[in-house]
C-alpha cells in the first residue's frame, strides 16, 4: 500500500498498515529534512519513503492508496491510482468502517474541536469508556486495536476529511455551515463536503443540528437518522437542548429536565453557549444524564488557542484565540468581552468577507494592529468601513510586519483593565506551520513580556 502525505494521518496509517503486516511505501512532496520528526515517529518500522516530487509510479504495485487530508485529490498519484482502479482510503474513512464501537462524529465551520472536547468530558462524566481523536490532532487508526463494542470513538471531522467518507457515524452532528476554505473550495463544494457527515447514516442513527443555522438545520432531510436540535433562542421541536430562563435545558421523548445556569458555564461568548448546547445533544443521545453533563461542563477548561488566558501584564489581560482563522470566528472572539480591547489581525487570507468584522472591529476596539502577509488587507477592509464611526471614536491602528512586533505595538497601546486578544481572522500559513505554531509563538512573547515587565 501506499500513503501519500506524512502528517498526523499519514504517520497514523503508516504505523498501523506496517504493524498488521503490510508492505508500506510513505511518499511526500516535502524534502526529507523538513519531515526528520515524522519520519522518527516511524523509526524501526519496515517502511519505504519516496520523498520530494510526487511520482505517478509509486502507486503501480498498490492493493490500496491511502490519502492525508491535507493532499488534493486531484494530485498526480491519485489521477493515476483512479486510471489504475486502485482503491483510494483515508484514517477516517477506515476507521468509521472498521471501528467496532458507537461512533460519534463533529463537524462545522467553526467550534469543532471545544465541542468534541466537551462531549468526551461528558462521556466521561458519565463513566463511558470512549477514545477522542481526528482532526483535534490524534490520529484514528492507532485507537482501533484497544477498542471493543463498548468503547465510544468521538470524532472531530474536518471538511477535507470528509471528501472519501462514505460511512457515516452513529451519531452525526453538524454545529454550522458559514464560508469558510474558499480559497480551495467553491461555496457549494464546501457546503456538500459537510453534508457528507449524514448522507451516510441509517435509520438505526441520530443527527444533532443547530436550529440557528439553516444549512444545518435543512441536513434533517438528507439523512434517514433521527433528528435531535439544539438552539439558543426560539422554539425547540421534538429532542435537544436549549436555552430558557437563563439555563441550558434537555428534551428526551418530551420529558425537559435543567441542565444547568448559563452563568456556570466557564467558557466566554455566545459561541460556546452553542458549542455546549450541541455538546449536551449528543451526550444525552449517548445516555449521558443531565447531571453528568452538568458535572462535565462546569469543570471544564478551555482548549488550548480557543480565548485562552495566557497572562496578565502591567494590569493588561493578553488572550490566545489563534484558532480564529476566519472572520466570523474573530468576529466571535470579539463579541466574547466587555472590556476594551486592541485586536491582533493577520497572517494569510482566506478571501472570505469582512466587513462585519470591520465594523465590529471599529466600534468595539480601542486599537487593532495588523501584522503578517495579508496584514495590509485586513487593514484595508477596516478602513472601507471607517467612515462609519465618527473620527474621534476611531480605534488608533497600525501595520507591523510579524507577530512579534504586533505584540509590541498591542502592549504600547493597550492601558490598565484592557485585553489584547490574538484573534487573527487569516491562517498562519504566511508565517507558521499551523495556528497552533502560531498560538504557541503569541504564548511565548507575552512571557517574555511579562518577564522583561517584572525585570524593569
Amino acid at each position: 500500500m501506499t500513503v501519500i502525505g506524512l502528517g498526523i494521518e499519514g504517520v497514523d496509517v503508516a504505523r498501523y498498515a506496517a504493524a498488521h503486516g503490510a508492505a508500506v511505501t510513505v511518499a511526500d512532496s516535502k524534502s526529507p529534512a523538513s519531515l526528520t520528526a515524522r519520519i522518527r515517529e516511524l523509526e524501526g518500522l519496515p517502511i519505504t519513503y519516496a520523498l520530494g516530487p510526487h511520482r505517478t509510479d509509486l502507486i503501480a504495485n498498490s492493493d490500496v492508496v491511502f490519502v492525508s487530508q491535507s493532499v488534493p485529490l486531484d494530485a498526480p498519484p491519485l489521477t493515476e491510482a483512479r486510471r489504475r482502479r486502485i482503491p483510494i482510503s483515508s484514517m477516517t474513512r477506515w476507521f468509521f468502517e472498521h471501528c467496532p464501537g458507537p461512533t460519534i462524529g463533529i463537524t462545522g465551520s467553526s467550534g469543532k474541536t471545544t465541542a468534541t472536547s466537551l462531549v468526551a468530558a461528558m462521556l466521561r462524566a458519565g463513566g463511558r469508556k470512549h477514545i477522542v481523536g481526528g482532526n483535534i490532532g490524534t490520529g484514528l487508526l492507532g485507537l482501533l486495536d484497544g477498542m471493543d463494542a463498548e468503547t465510544w470513538a468521538v470524532v472531530e471531522v474536518s471538511h477535507t476529511q470528509l471528501q472519501l467518507l462514505d460511512a457515516g457515524p452513529h451519531i452525526a452532528a453538524v454545529l454550522n455551515v458559514t464560508p469558510n476554505h474558499l480559497d480551495r473550495f467553491s461555496w457549494e463544494e464546501y457546503v456538500a463536503l459537510k453534508q457528507r457527515l449524514v448522507r451516510g447514516q441509517t435509520a438505526d442513527d441520530a443527527v444533532v443540528l443547530n436550529l440557528r443555522d439553516p444549512l444545518s438545520a435543512a441536513m434533517s432531510e438528507l439523512t434517514p437518522a433521527a433528528a435531535w436540535h439544539f438552539t439558543s433562542s426560539g422554539g425547540l421541536p421534538g429532542n435537544g437542548a436549549f436555552v430558557r430562563d437563563g439555563a441550558i435545558f434537555l428534551r428526551r421523548d418530551a420529558i425537559e429536565e435543567m441542565v444547568l445556569p448559563l452563568e456556570e458555564i466557564p467558557l466566554r461568548g455566545a459561541h460556546n453557549v452553542d458549542n455546549v448546547l450541541a455538546a449536551a445533544a449528543v451526550a444525552a443521545v449517548a445516555g449521558v444524564s443531565g447531571e453528568e453533563i452538568a458535572r462535565a461542563v462546569r469543570a471544564f477548561q478551555p482548549v488550548p488557542h480557543r480565548l485562552e488566558f495566557v497572562a496578565e501584564v502591567d494590569g493588561v489581560r493578553y488572550v490566545n484565540d489563534s484558532i480564529a482563522t476566519t472572520p466570523e470566528r474573530a468576529l466571535a472572539g470579539l463579541r466574547s468581552f466587555v472590556e476594551p480591547l486592541v485586536l491582533l489581525l493577520g497572517g494569510k487570507d482566506k478571501d472570505l468577507p469582512k466587513e462585519d468584522l470591520a465594523e465590529e472591529a471599529l466600534r468595539r476596539c480601542s486599537g487593532i494592529v495588523f501584522f503578517g502577509a495579508d496584514g495590509p488587507l485586513l487593514e484595508a477592509a477596516v478602513e472601507a468601513r471607517a467612515g462609519l464611526i465618527a473620527a474621534g471614536e476611531r480605534p488608533r491602528m497600525v501595520r507591523v510586519a510579524t507577530l512579534a512586533e504586533a505584540v509590541r505595538a498591542a502592549h504600547e497601546m493597550a492601558g490598565s483593565g484592557d485585553v489584547v486578544l490574538l484573534s487573527p481572522a487569516c491562517t498562519s500559513f504566511d508565517a507558521y506551520a499551523n495556528f497552533e505554531e502560531r498560538g504557541e509563538e503569541f504564548r511565548r512573547l507575552v512571557r517574555a513580556l511579562a518577564a522583561d515587565t517584572e525585570d524593569a
